[in-house]
């Protein structure tokens, strides 16, 4: 007997795709949630909602490239999200080079995106925290623009600020290629992605 692979699975998790974000309707399409938006596009995209509440986030689980991957909206707020990362990771003990984190960049304009195989926190109290929590920085990252900083703002006002239309259309964009990036990083093509995007 043949039966139709349902797209949500369960236990026996490959991959942790980590969207990063602040949880809360004030924050909803503002910089900083730049992950969140290119999390929800992709969970769309596979016909998953992410409605449960485990690992101090809100989770849901899809097949991409022929591997389980579990999709996380850590819900500790930007600053604390290596405690989800880190219980996740944990419970299914995943090295650090399975663990894809989609975040906010704001040394890259809105629509580009750049693919790192590891690196520093670049000054992202996100990936700062995940970094001090779990030991590594090992992790793959999908780095989304979200414009460089005018001037007179002040950095944490920026982040916080909401993208206009304009831009949401474009971070649409921009979700979409992560989604093409994860698909090629999850099948074991990370140069490939990185020669597509960077």
């Amino acid at each position: 007997m043949f039966f139709k692979r349902k797209e949500s699975v369960s236990g026996g998790i490959e991959y942790l795709a980590v969207g990063l974000g602040n949880s809360g309707r004030k924050y909803e399409n503002t910089r900083h949630n730049a992950g969140f938006i290119a999390v929800d596009f992709i969970a769309e995209k596979y016909g998953v909602k992410i409605d449960t509440i485990k690992y101090k986030s809100l989770i849901t689980s899809c097949t991409i490239s022929g591997k389980k991957v579990m999709l996380m909206k850590p819900s500790t707020y930007m600053n604390n999200s290596g405690l989800a990362v880190k219980e996740a990771m944990s419970f299914y003990k995943l090295p650090p080079e399975r663990v894809i984190v989609i975040f906010d960049d704001i040394s890259l304009d809105v629509g580009k995106i750049r693919i790192r195989r590891k690196g520093s926190d670049g000054g992202h109290n996100g990936i700062k925290n995940i970094i001090y929590l779990t030991g590594s920085d090992m992790f793959p990252r999908i780095k989304l623009g979200v414009g460089h900083k005018p001037e007179k703002w002040d950095l944490a006002d920026w982040v916080l600020s909401g993208f206009n239309g304009d831009e949401l259309k474009i971070m649409e964009q921009s979700a979409e290629k992560a989604n093409m990036a994860l698909e090629l990083m999850v099948d074991g093509q990370i140069d490939k992605a990185m020669n597509l995007f960077n």
